[in-house]
């Protein structure tokens, strides 16, 4: 990086993400996931998986088993159903996230309810050091398109911090046992927006990732669709970004994100700040 200002942004392609149809599931892998295994995308800060998911109605992933991670998603379009060993049962639509603090262990089910296909984002974090076997929790938290349109909206903090309530619902971000913060957004054609990143107790090491949401349709192939300019403000946005496509950032620590709408269509995007 050339100064505290900057930020070093490094392309993951949507033709880079792994991707599988199962007929029933079609995936896509930013990181290491099932048999996908690539050393150079195992994580990124706390940050271990990021799936992007669509399940065909009526049909989903059976009961299965977690423990340690911090495990939530972020429904897109559909109805997404859960149940848990936890007696959480409940369905959830656009908008909605919900977090699962797997610690000692945990075991749920996750499936398309209705007759129309559940798109989602499944995101997996690692725990802050010594949290990892707490006792299991479940939160849900929903957001409007209008909550999100062009601003960066909270929807996950620390659990360790005022920004989160630890009520099992409640208004605002959802409560995290790790050092990540996540914001959705949906930005209209020609909006920019800046986001000032969180104060960070190591600034030297900060690190952010963003990803595009693939609305336009499964395209395993080369990006489509929107176009979502990045950069640091000092420099401006420098990378373009379409549908499913991501950056890894490395973030001065004094720099702040620029992003711009440079297409005719809104765009949905998930960024996730990393201590």
């Amino acid at each position: 990086m050339s100064s505290s200002r900057s930020i070093e942004i490094i392309p993951r392609r949507n033709t880079d993400r792994a991707n599988a149809d199962h007929g029933w599931l079609k995936t896509f892998h930013t990181f290491s996931f099932a048999n996908y295994h690539d050393p150079k995308n195992e994580s990124f800060g706390s940050l271990r998986v990021l799936n992007e998911d669509r399940v065909a109605p009526r049909t989903g992933f059976g009961t299965h088993s977690h423990q340690e991670y911090e495990i939530f998603s972020y429904v897109i379009s559909g109805a997404l159903e859960h149940q848990d060993s936890m007696g959480n049962t409940e369905i959830l639509s656009r908008g909605a996230i919900q977090m699962t603090s797997t610690g000692t262990g945990i075991s749920h089910s996750e499936k398309a309810h209705g007759s129309e296909e559940v798109h989602f984002c499944q995101i997996w974090a690692s725990p802050r050091p010594g949290e990892g076997k707490g006792k299991p929790a479940y939160f849900t938290r929903h957001f409007t398109d209008q909550d999100k349109r062009n601003q960066f909206r909270l929807i996950v903090a620390p659990s360790n911090s005022s920004e989160a309530s630890i009520e099992r619902e409640a208004e605002g971000p959802a409560p995290i046992r790790s050092q990540l913060r996540a914001y959705a957004s949906l930005i209209d054609p020609g909006i920019s927006l800046v986001h000032a990143f969180h104060p960070s107790r190591n600034p030297e090491g900060r690190k952010a990732y963003i990803h595009v949401v693939q609305k336009s349709g499964y395209n395993p192939g080369n990006a489509k669709g929107v176009r979502l300019r990045v950069g640091a403000q000092i420099e401006g946005p420098i990378i373009e970004l379409r549908e499913g496509d991501g950056s890894y950032m490395f973030v001065g620590k004094d720099a702040e994100l620029k992003v711009e709408n440079a297409g005719e269509d809104a765009v949905e995007f998930l960024l996730f700040d990393m201590e």
